[in-house]
């Protein structure tokens, strides 16, 4: 159909707006430029009504919700056995109805991906996953030990569900859980599953996720290989445990999940502690804290009545007291060594005392000798040394042991004369002295 191309102004405008075969047309012209394209998707709906020359397809895509329709000659797709779920790779162009407006895929090649293919697609997506880094161990959390609620992503009442509630019941029977159920296979998997994880994630009491599922072919287990669900799981802040098929299956969720389990089996197991055990560990840990508790009662026992036993706790008085004797002892040694060092030093004074008795004027004048000093009118001048240092008529004072007496010099300067005179007027002061005149009292 080419209907006339009407006359249009350059834009649109509540005054001036174009009718619907003009954005038709335009929408015509703009998708036969687009050429012819390869696209890859999963078959969700086919119709190829015998007698028909058309076979009308729905592509989706495996990662998010969107689909396109394609048209197919009716014997290509009965050559190929196409079925819903099947991974196809198509060519062909964009072809838009004006008179429906509806857009559809006229196909004229359909390739099939096999399992080869679809093995080494999963290769190369886990090859750049890793060189992402998504596969590291650093990155995995460890789950809590035990979670406050567990989300469970499984298929509807499937026996991966019973054996992930069943096993983690009868390891701890007040395990809490919420479950989402999803498509496990098929075209409308991963956005299902990606929902369900992004719900459990943002949920608060959610401590840890699982993904469980049962065994199956590798296309059944596709959506667990998915990009965008590897990558939404690593995104996950939550805790993934991954259970997906058997022990040989290893989609590559299991290498992005912080846990891989075996199977739902094993998750059931690994996300929740066994009750038994752990009463059986506690029971343990008990009976070591009670005989530690003991050993060390008894050691501390010991060593108290050890230190009981010991002279200072046993006899705390006697150390002093023989403390106290020793220090007697020494008291009366420092007393005798005192009293023998003063008698000692007072022996000695009295000694120099003697001498010095002996030797003093006071001893040497009571031997009969007197000192003769020299009275001048300014006061005694000292000792008389010389008979020079006498003259005639010089007065002088003789000290003897009992007092002194005044002399006067007289007649020649000669030993004997003024001896003579002195011992004349030593005799006259005495005899004075006696009367009571003139004497100086000595002492």
């Amino acid at each position: 159909m080419n209907p006339e191309k009407p006359p249009v102004t350059e834009k649109s405008s509540p005054e001036h707006p174009w009718p619907v075969r003009t954005v038709a047309r335009k929408i015509f012209d703009w998708i036969n430029r687009l050429g012819d394209v390869w696209v890859e998707g999963q078959v969700t709906q086919l119709s190829a009504r015998p007698g028909t020359a058309t076979a009308f397809l729905t592509l989706r895509d495996p990662s998010v919700d969107m689909s396109m329709q394609l048209t197919a000659p009716v014997g290509m797709v009965r050559e190929l056995q196409l079925t819903e779920g099947s991974r196809v790779v198509v060519h062909g162009k964009p072809n838009f109805f004006p008179n429906r407006g509806t857009l559809s895929l006229r196909v004229d090649e359909i390739r099939q991906v096999g399992i080869g293919e679809l093995l080494a697609r999963i290769e190369r997506l886990r090859k750049l996953l890793d060189a992402e880094g998504l596969f590291d161990p650093r990155r995995k959390r460890k789950p809590p030990f035990l979670p406050n609620k567990i989300g469970l992503v499984t298929g509807r009442a499937s026996a991966a569900e019973r054996d992930v509630l069943t096993n983690a019941h009868a390891r701890w029977p007040g395990a809490r859980f919420r479950v989402i159920t999803v498509a496990v296979q098929g075209a409308l998997a991963v956005p299902q599953i990606l929902t369900a994880l992004s719900t459990l994630d943002r949920d608060a009491e959610v401590d840890v996720i699982v993904l469980a599922r049962g065994g199956g072919s590798v296309e059944d287990l596709l959506p667990f290989s998915d990009e965008a669900l590897c990558r939404a799981v690593s995104q996950c802040r939550t805790p993934v445990l991954s259970a997906i098929g058997h022990e040989p299956d290893t989609p590559l969720v299991d290498y992005v999940a912080d846990v891989r389990c075996s199977t739902p089996t094993d998750a059931g197991k690994r996300v929740v502690p066994d009750v038994a055990e752990e009463n059986e560990r506690i029971r343990q840990l008990r009976d070591r804290s009670r005989r530690a508790l003991h050993g060390w009662v008894d050691r501390e026992r010991k060593l108290l009545a050890s230190l009981r036993t010991r002279p200072a706790l046993s006899d705390p008085h006697g150390p002093l007291d023989r403390r106290a004797e020793d220090i007697d002892r020494l008291r009366e040694r420092a007393r005798r060594a005192v009293r023998n060092r003063l008698d000692s030093e007072t022996s000695g004074l009295i000694a120099t005392t003697a001498r010095l008795t002996t030797l003093g004027p006071a001893a040497t004048l009571a031997r009969g000798y007197a000192v003769v000093q020299l009275v001048t009118p300014d006061g005694v001048d000292g000792v008389l040394r010389s008979t020079s240092q006498a003259p005639a008529g010089a007065r002088l004072r003789v000290r003897v042991a009992d007092g002194a007496v005044h002399a006067l010099v007289t007649g020649e300067n000669s030993d004997q004369a003024a001896v003579g005179q002195a011992v004349g007027q030593a005799a006259v002061g005495d005899q004075a002295a006696e009367g009571g005149g003139g004497a100086e009292p000595g002492t």
